[in-house]
């Protein structure tokens, strides 16, 4: 789904209190009775006229043929929550008073099987990425496959999932950044969201051809064994999820191209059962990639998991720490859910956005209530509408083909439409009633 905050500087106290007791209830609720979300937000009066003003902007929505009166969460209204966290001012251990996460919102540079990647900037001008997990859009496709895995949690939604999968890869990010690492640094994180560096890169995937592949080849295959002698495994070590960035030597000129490895949630443990299978996957993935697109074939076989973990040191574990998969006997329901559905190998941006607003919106719960015939596959109409869209992305990334390896374009912070999350705007309600009565009595409205 596409991230609109066209109504985010509008929303009043008492709606975001409406939307924040949605949010609460749905932790023991799949559709929130309005009753309980008067009480969890401690209002009195006007609980309904909030609640309307959330439906209308899609934020909160209801349920068809639901047995009483209630109001599902939305990926919209998670969304705005999010946002309205790192807009808030944050302490900081770089700096002496609190400052927002982010600052305005630009354009979105990234679709990914179970994520949306916008470009932020922070009250400093510093730009930022801003990723938003939305798991279930792409395993939405395979109910069916999936289905008994979800009945049998006792929590839960998508959301509760893409919650998990963004405090994980925070996690995990924030500790490779601390070892020294090459992974973006980590800002922020809250709720399914996660704030980090933006590089000035692009993706492996992008680049047509490099001047050394046999030196780039060896360096991420370096990586590969560095993670696994710190316990962990990437598990979708690929390239899409391999962003190449270009520096240039002043003095002599010379070209460096430096890999920086993105994309953590579905990290692994050395310990785990499967360990092996996603090392060899890894590697493999990035032997075929480097043989199909620059024709560079490696004379030395390897790298074997055995030989990587052996003279890894047990102190020096990072898995632990980051409550890695496999680390222990427990699993997690995000494990659970990477097993089942992430296990294919494919990049993050590999995968278009999917358009099912149910699917999106955390809408699972309607699938069970559907005749079978509408679980059939979808009619030609939506088929011509996903291959036009399909075209057009398509159309999209030939625009962004890299001509002239790895020249990078200088590019504003213009350029990329940010639009800031704090306006002055009149934010009482007779003041916006005022305003809206004005509109309509110049418009010829009779009031």
């Amino acid at each position: 789904m596409k991230l609109d905050i066209s109504a985010l500087r509008y929303l009043t106290s008492e709606d975001w209190r409406v939307l924040q007791a949605v949010e609460q209830g749905s932790k023991n609720h799949e559709l929130v009775p309005t009753p309980l979300i008067q009480h969890l937000s401690g209002q009195r009066q006007g609980v309904h006229k909030c609640i309307s003003a959330l439906a209308k902007v899609g934020l909160i929505a209801k349920v068809k043929n639901a047995k009483y009166d209630g109001y599902r969460l939305t990926y919209g209204g998670l969304d705005y929550l999010a946002l309205n966290t790192h807009r808030k001012p944050q302490p900081s251990p770089n700096q002496t008073t609190p400052q927002p996460t982010i600052y305005s919102l630009g354009n979105q540079i990234g679709v990914g099987k179970e994520s949306d990647i916008y470009i932020t900037a922070s009250p400093t001008n510093r730009q930022l990425v801003l990723k938003l997990h939305r798991l279930g859009r792409i395993s939405f496709r395979t109910v069916k496959a999936n289905r008994d895995y979800l009945r049998n949690r006792s929590t839960g939604s998508w959301m509760y999932l893409s919650r998990l999968a963004a405090q994980k890869e925070f996690a995990v990010m924030k500790v490779l950044w601390r070892e020294g690492f090459p992974v973006p640094e980590p800002v922020g994180w809250s709720r399914h969201t996660v704030v980090m560096e933006f590089i000035d890169s692009f993706p492996l995937r992008m680049v047509e051809s490099v001047p050394e592949p046999g030196k780039l080849y060896g360096e991420l295959m370096e990586l590969i064994v560095r993670f696994a002698q710190r316990g962990l495994i990437h598990g979708d070590f690929n390239e899409f999820n391999i962003l190449i960035r270009e520096t240039t030597d002043e003095n002599t000129g010379k070209v460096t191209l430096t890999p920086v490895v993105i994309d953590f949630p579905q990290v692994v443990s050395t310990n785990h059962v499967n360990a092996r299978m996603y090392f060899d996957r890894d590697v493999e993935c990035v032997r075929r990639y480097f043989e199909r697109r620059f024709k560079y074939t490696s004379d030395e076989a390897g790298p074997f998991f055995d030989e990587a973990v052996k003279g890894a040191d047990p102190e020096r574990r990072l898995d632990v720490e980051v409550q890695a998969s496999g680390y222990g006997k427990k699993v997690s329901e995000l494990d659970r859910y990477v097993e089942v559905v992430g296990g294919d190998g494919e990049g993050e941006g590999e995968a278009l956005e999917e358009e099912d607003d149910d699917a999106e919106d955390g809408g699972e719960e309607l699938e069970d209530d559907r005749p079978e015939q509408d679980k059939e596959a979808p009619d030609e109409e939506e088929e011509v509408q996903q291959q036009d869209e399909d075209a057009a992305v398509e159309a999209r990334l030939d625009a962004l083909a890299v001509q002239d390896d790895l020249a990078v374009k200088s590019v504003g912070m213009k350029d990329y439409g940010f639009v800031p999350l704090e306006m002055d705007l009149p934010q009482h309600p007779e003041e916006i009633a005022q305003k809206v009565r004005g509109k309509k009595k110049a418009s010829g409205w009779a009031i």
